[in-house]
């Protein structure tokens, strides 16, 4: 398995541009959200309510990321479980919109996206999902990684 100083590394590549950077720190975790938001309207099977209220398809999908990030750093995974805590919780406020958390999730996810191209397009690289799909996990914590390192901390 690859190191996670690898993996960063590698995203960091298509990653130089300081306007692609900002978008990046806007889209990407708006990006996180809106999927996570889509999964939790996903009807969930019974026994999930017998298990906990809050089991649902997203928080299956973070639990299923945080091992991944613990494979590479129990650090960057102790960080995003905390980003995916308050994530779960602006989604529990999106739900309570007076319309759908589906749309609302579709419409940031759309958005994000857009703009994550037009940062790509500006940088003159493709994203590096486009290369390997673990990508799409690594971004977030490219960006942990970044906040970890201007504070100081070892990652």
């Amino acid at each position: 398995m690859r190191s996670v100083q690898n993996w960063l590394d590698e995203y960091s590549v298509s990653h130089q541009n300081p306007v692609n950077k900002r978008i990046h720190w806007i889209c990407v975790p708006l990006i996180m959200l809106s999927a996570l938001g889509m999964l939790w309207t996903v009807p969930r099977p019974a026994f999930f309510f017998s298990l906990s209220p809050y089991l649902n398809w997203a928080t299956l999908l973070i639990l299923a990321s945080l091992i991944y990030y613990l494979l590479l750093s129990v650090r960057l995974a102790a960080g995003m479980l905390l980003v995916s805590a308050v994530m779960c919780v602006v989604i529990e406020a999106l739900a309570g919109l007076p319309w759908p958390l589906l749309w609302t999730s579709f419409a940031i996810f759309a958005a994000a996206w857009i703009g994550q191209f037009i940062g790509h397009k500006i940088e003159g690289r493709k994203p590096s999902f486009f290369k390997d799909l673990q990508f799409l996990l690594i971004g977030p914590i490219w960006l942990l990684a970044d906040a970890y390192r201007r504070l100081g901390f070892a990652y």
